[in-house]
C-alpha cells in the first residue's frame, strides 16, 4: 500500500473530522486576514475577523469553536490587530467569570446525587404529563438561577440517559443488574419498538422544557449565565440588585414561559404532549424502588450533606458572601471532604465539563480585545445612542437578540457591555442610561437566543451529547420545538422593555436612595471598562 503524501496527512489531521469545505474555509480566513489588515484597512479586517469568528460559533456542530476560533485569535495578535497584553487585561478583568466556570460547575458536579434523586422522584411520582412538564421547566429555571445552566442540563441529561437505558434494558429482555448496550436496538423485542418511539418523544419533551427552563431562570440572576456575571461586574451590581433590576422583564417572561409550556403540552403543538406509556412508567417505578432499597446509610448521609451545601450555596450567592467562583470552591472542598472523595483522579472528573468552555471564553476575550483596539462597534453604538430613552433600550435588545440567535450569547453580551461601559467612561451616556442598557443587553442575549442551539451553551451541550441520537433529537427538531418559546419570550421581552417598566425601576432606585446616583465605585467600574 503506497504511503499517504505528507500534505494530505496534514490536511486530514487539521481540525480532525471536520468537513473538507470547513477546513478550506478556515485556512482561507487565515490567509485573507493579514492581506486585508495590511493592504486594505484594519477596520475592515477587524469586522471580517468578527464575522469569521461568529461563523465558527454557528458551525459548532462541525467543529468545536475553540480550535478554529483560537487560530483566528492567535493570528489577530500576531499581525497586530490587538496585543497579548490587551487579551490578558480582558481576561483579568473578567476573572470572576473564569472562576465561576472552573469552580462552580465542578462544585455542582459533587451535588449530582441530590439532583438526580430529586428528578427521579419527579418522573416516577408525578403522573400528569402537563404537571410534570411544568415541574421540569420550573425546576430548570430555579436551579439555573442559582447554579450553572450547563451543569443543570448535564444532570438532566444524566437522568434521561439513566431512564432510557433502564427501559431499553428491560425491553431487550434483561434485568436491572445485567450489563447492556442501550445504544443498539438489535436485542429490542419487536412489541416494544413503538413503545420506545413514544418514550423517546416523551423524553424529548421533558428535555426541551428543562432546557427552556434554564434560559428562563438563567436570565434572572447574575450567576445564571456567564455573560450575566460580566454584565454585573461592569455595572457593580450584587446578586439581589441584579435580580431586582431584571425583574420588570424576567418575571413576566417566566410567567409567560410557564404558560407556553402548559399550552403546548395541553394542545400537543410542536411535537409536545407525548405521554409516558403505562408499561414504561411501571418499569421506571420498579427501578426507583430497587435503587431506594439498595441505598445505604452512607448514601443517605451524602444526600444530607449535599442538601446542606445547596442551602449554603443559595445563601452565599444571595448575600454575596464571597465571589461566585470562591463559593463554588467552598462547595468543592466541603462536598469532597464530608463525602469521602479524596483521590486526585476523582476530583479531576469534575472539571472536565467546564474547562473546554472556559478555554473558549479566553478566545472570546481575545476577539473582544480586537473589537476594542480597532473600535469596531463604536459606529454601531454611536448610532444606537442617537435614539433616546425606551427606543434606545429596544434597539439594543433587538441588536443583541438577533446576533445571539446565530452566534453565542456569552460573546454577544461581552462585546456590547464593553461598548456601553466605554461610552459611560467617555461621558456619552449617563449612569442611569447605562443601567437601562445593561438590562436590555442581558435580556436580549438570554431570551431570543433560545431560537437555535448556537445561541445557548446549554442547548448546544444537549445537541452534542450522547443522548441526542438516542432520543432522535436533531438540530432541526430542536429549532422547531423551541419555536413557540422563541416567539413568546422574544415578544414578551420586547414589550416589557418598550413599556418603560425598566426606566421606572431605574428611577425608583435612585429616588429611594437605594443606589447613590454618583456612587464612586460604579463610576470606577465604568472607567475600568473604558480602556
Amino acid at each position: 500500500m503506497p504511503a499517504m503524501p505528507l500534505s494530505k496527512a496534514f490536511m486530514l489531521n487539521f481540525l480532525g473530522n471536520s468537513p473538507k469545505w470547513y477546513k478550506i474555509a478556515i485556512l482561507s480566513f487565515l490567509i485573507i486576514n493579514p492581506i486585508v489588515f495590511f493592504m486594505v484597512d484594519p477596520f475592515v479586517a477587524g469586522w471580517l475577523l468578527v464575522v469569521e469568528f461568529i461563523f465558527t460559533l454557528a458551525m459548532a456542530l462541525k467543529c468545536y469553536p475553540l480550535q478554529p476560533g483560537g487560530l483566528l485569535a492567535i493570528e489577530a495578535v500576531a499581525i497586530g490587530m490587538t496585543s497579548s497584553t490587551m487579551v490578558l487585561h480582558e481576561i483579568v478583568g473578567n476573572i470572576e467569570v473564569i472562576l465561576l466556570l472552573i469552580f462552580m460547575v465542578a462544585g455542582i458536579y459533587f451535588m449530582k446525587e441530590l439532583l438526580l434523586f430529586a428528578f427521579t422522584k419527579l418522573i416516577t411520582k408525578v403522573r400528569s404529563k402537563v404537571a410534570l412538564s411544568l415541574a421540569f421547566c420550573f425546576a430548570g429555571a430555579f436551579l439555573s438561577a442559582f447554579l450553572d445552566a450547563l451543569t443543570v442540563i448535564a444532570v438532566i441529561i444524566s437522568v434521561v440517559v439513566g431512564f432510557y437505558s433502564v427501559y431499553h434494558k428491560v425491553a431487550s429482555g434483561k434485568d436491572f443488574n445485567h450489563s447492556h448496550d442501550h445504544t443498539s436496538d438489535e436485542l429490542l423485542k419487536e412489541n416494544h419498538r413503538d413503545e420506545l418511539d413514544q418514550f423517546r418523544g416523551f423524553l424529548r419533551n421533558l428535555l426541551m422544557h428543562a432546557g427552556i427552563g434554564t434560559a428562563l431562570g438563567g436570565v434572572m440572576t447574575k450567576v445564571g449565565e456567564p455573560q450575566n456575571l460580566i454584565i454585573a461586574e461592569k455595572a457593580s451590581w450584587e446578586f439581589i440588585e441584579f435580580a431586582i433590576r431584571m425583574s420588570p422583564v424576567t418575571v413576566p417572561v417566566l410567567i409567560c414561559g410557564l404558560i407556553t409550556c402548559f399550552v403546548v403540552e395541553k394542545m400537543g403543538w410542536f411535537s409536545y404532549g407525548v405521554k409516558l406509556p403505562a408499561n414504561v412508567h411501571k418499569i421506571l417505578c420498579d427501578y426507583a424502588m430497587d435503587q431506594d432499597e439498595k441505598r445505604t446509610s452512607k448514601d443517605n448521609a451524602k444526600l444530607i450533606v449535599q442538601g446542606v451545601l445547596a442551602v449554603w450555596l443559595i445563601i452565599g450567592l444571595a448575600f454575596h458572601l464571597a465571589a461566585v467562583g470562591l463559593i463554588g470552591l467552598s462547595v468543592i472542598v466541603m462536598a469532597t471532604a464530608f463525602n469521602g472523595i479524596t483521590e486526585e483522579h476523582a476530583l479531576g472528573k469534575a472539571f472536565e465539563e467546564a474547562l473546554p468552555f472556559t478555554a473558549l471564553l479566553g478566545v472570546f476575550f481575545a476577539i473582544v480585545a480586537v473589537i476594542i483596539d480597532q473600535n469596531l462597534f463604536t459606529p454601531v453604538v454611536d448610532w444606537v445612542l442617537t435614539y433616546e430613552g425606551t427606543t434606545q433600550m429596544v434597539m439594543f435588545y433587538i441588536a443583541n437578540g438577533l446576533l445571539s440567535m446565530v452566534s453565542d450569547n456569552v460573546f454577544v453580551g461581552t462585546v456590547y457591555i464593553e461598548q456601553i461601559a466605554k461610552a459611560l467612561a467617555n461621558g456619552q451616556i449617563t449612569r442611569d442610561q447605562f443601567d437601562m442598557l445593561a438590562v436590555a443587553i442581558n435580556t436580549g442575549t438570554n431570551l431570543p437566543s433560545v431560537a437555535t442551539p448556537n445561541g445557548q451553551a446549554a442547548f448546544l451541550f444537549v445537541l452534542t451529547s450522547a443522548l441526542a441520537p438516542l432520543i432522535r433529537l436533531s438540530y432541526g427538531r430542536m429549532v422547531y420545538m423551541a419555536l413557540p418559546y422563541t416567539i413568546v419570550l422574544s415578544i414578551v421581552g420586547f414589550l416589557t422593555i418598550q413599556s418603560g417598566f425598566v426606566d421606572d425601576m431605574t428611577k425608583s432606585f435612585y429616588d429611594n436612595h437605594l443606589i447613590e446616583h454618583h456612587n464612586p465605585n460604579k463610576t470606577d467600574a465604568g472607567n475600568k471598562s473604558g480602556h
